[in-house]
Order: C-alpha cells, then structure tokens, then sequence
C-alpha cells in the first residue's frame, strides 16, 4: 500500500472518529446538563431559583434549605432507611437465590433439569399478576413488613438466564478439578465459580439494586403507613401528586413568612437528588469489575 493510500484511510479514520466522539459528547450533554440543572436548582437561594432557566447548572445563591427542608421532615428520612434497607437485602437476597439457583440449573447430571426450565420460563411469560400475589402476602402476614416487598421480588427469571449463561461459560475442565480435588458444590460455587463471573455478578448485582431502590408499587399496596413506607412512595406523592405538606406541613422548621418564599419546584430537585444519589454512587463500584479476561490461566495446560 502507497504512502498515499495510508495518509487517506487514516484521515478517513480520523475524521469518522471526530464525528463518533462529537456525536457522544452531544449525547453526554443531553444527559448531563439536566441532571446539573436539578442540583444546581436544589442548592440555589429560593428567591433566586425560580429564575433559573433549563440550561442554568451554577447555583444562584448558594443554600441549603431545601435539604434542610427534606432531611428535618420526620417521614422522609425513615422512608430512605427503608429504601436503604430493602435495596440491600433485598439484592443480596436476589443474588445468592439467582446464582445458587443458575449453578444447580447449570450442573450436567441435575435430573429434572428441562422441567424445571419450562416451569420458570411459564412464569417468566405468564406472570400471575399483584392480585395473585397481594394474597399471597396477606396469607403469609407480611402486610405492612418491608419483608413484604423483598420476598415478592426474590429472583427475576430473565435475570437467572442471564447468569446460567456465565456458569456455562466456565470450561468443564475447572468443575473436574475442584471435584478431583475434593471439593463439593457449594466450595466449588463460591469459591471457583463466583469469582470467575464477577462481571456478570456485578451487572446483575447493579440491575436488581436499581430495580429495588425504583420499586414503589408493591411497597405502596403492601405498606399502607407512609413512615413505613420507601423514598419512592414519598417521592411520587410529592412530585406526581402535588402533596407539599407531606413534605412541609408536618415539620416547624419554617415561619409562615420563610414558607412563602419557597421554590417547591427546587424542593422537588432536592428530593430528586436525594434518590438518585445511591444508584450514581452504585455504577462507579460496579465498573471495576468489567475486566477482561477473567477466566484467563483458569485452565491448566
């Protein structure tokens, strides 16, 4: 190939890269600018927030009242603890059920083994519905228990797909060798196998955790008292249903006079903050364990 040619693929090359890398940054813009806007509407001087336009992202007067606001309101905090706790538990209840459960569904000798797969995909396709499932709850005496909303979502079928298809990955040979080596299936699940689908545990990990923190509808028919109830729940009948003493009305932080100064609009960031803070804070952790290569030298020649 001529010096010719070359200096043209790699202008070609430089020019398709430019444009990728200008398509992607006005892509990040789209997302990021918004979100900047909210926190920067959450933390300005509420005499001043009003004004700010959708493109602002610098706080105008810096302040923190609306979360002194939020974080002094005495149902809002314990519905985070809930939120916390049930996002926590929940998911790590989700992932030792979905892993346990893809490792026996993975074993080659397991009897029964298509059964069971057409049972779970039936009910992945054919999902009974809350009705179905509020009884069920109410029978078991979880109403109002937060292990109520923990239960009903133990394992995601697609989700257990998803990491059957990691263990199978995972070469026969290293199963052989840990069994030679007298290890049995639980040694060999969390000791050999676990750490050798990280990646897939971590996305997975990221998903339910994402999908608990968001969940407000069972925690809504399930858990009746608001105090007891999740962030979401708060969330939703402030921003959706325009309730502002669920936020202000049950607290003395203010006087009437500071009370009418208030941007709800920016009141209402500063609850969205608050909710999104857990999963940003959650996806840095998870990117770590993207490696490539994972299983590399597992395998001995």
């Amino acid at each position: 190939m001529s010096k010719l040619k070359q200096a043209k693929l790699r202008k070609k090359f430089r020019v398709g890269q430019l444009i990728l890398i200008l398509i992607m940054g006005l892509f990040i813009l789209t997302i990021l600018i918004p979100l900047l806007h909210i926190v920067a509407k959450s933390l300005s001087d509420p005499a001043q927030s009003a004004q700010m336009k959708g493109l602002d992202i610098i706080p105008r007067g810096f302040s923190f009242i609306n979360y002194q606001i939020i974080m002094s309101n005495p149902v809002l905090v314990p519905s985070l603890v809930t939120s916390v706790f049930i996002t926590v538990v929940g998911t790590a209840l989700n992932m030792l059920l979905t892993i346990s459960a893809a490792y026996v569904l993975t074993r080659p000798n397991l009897v029964g083994k298509r059964a069971f797969m057409v049972f779970f995909i039936i009910m992945m396709l054919f999902d009974p519905g809350l009705v179905p499932e509020y009884f069920v709850v109410k029978d078991l005496g979880l109403i109002g228990s937060r292990w109520s909303v923990i239960l009903a979502l133990a394992v995601n079928v697609y989700y257990l797909i998803i990491m059957m298809r990691y263990f199978e990955e995972i070469p026969l040979s290293i199963y052989e060798a840990a069994k030679i080596d007298g290890a049995g299936h639980i040694r060999t699940l969390f000791s050999i196998a676990t750490p050798l689908c990280r990646s897939g545990i971590a996305t997975l990990t990221m998903f339910y955790a994402v999908v608990r923190w968001n969940e407000y509808l069972r925690s809504g028919v399930y858990i009746s008292k608001l105090k007891d109830s999740v962030l979401q729940v708060v969330l939703r009948k402030f921003l959706v249903e325009g309730d502002t003493t669920t936020l202000i009305g049950a607290q003395n932080l203010l006087n009437y006079n500071e009370l009418a100064k208030i941007d709800y609009t920016a009141l209402s960031y500063a609850v969205i903050v608050i909710a999104i803070i857990p999963i940003l804070v959650l996806f840095p952790l998870v990117l770590k364990y993207y490696t490539k290569d994972v299983m590399a030298g597992g395998v001995k020649g």
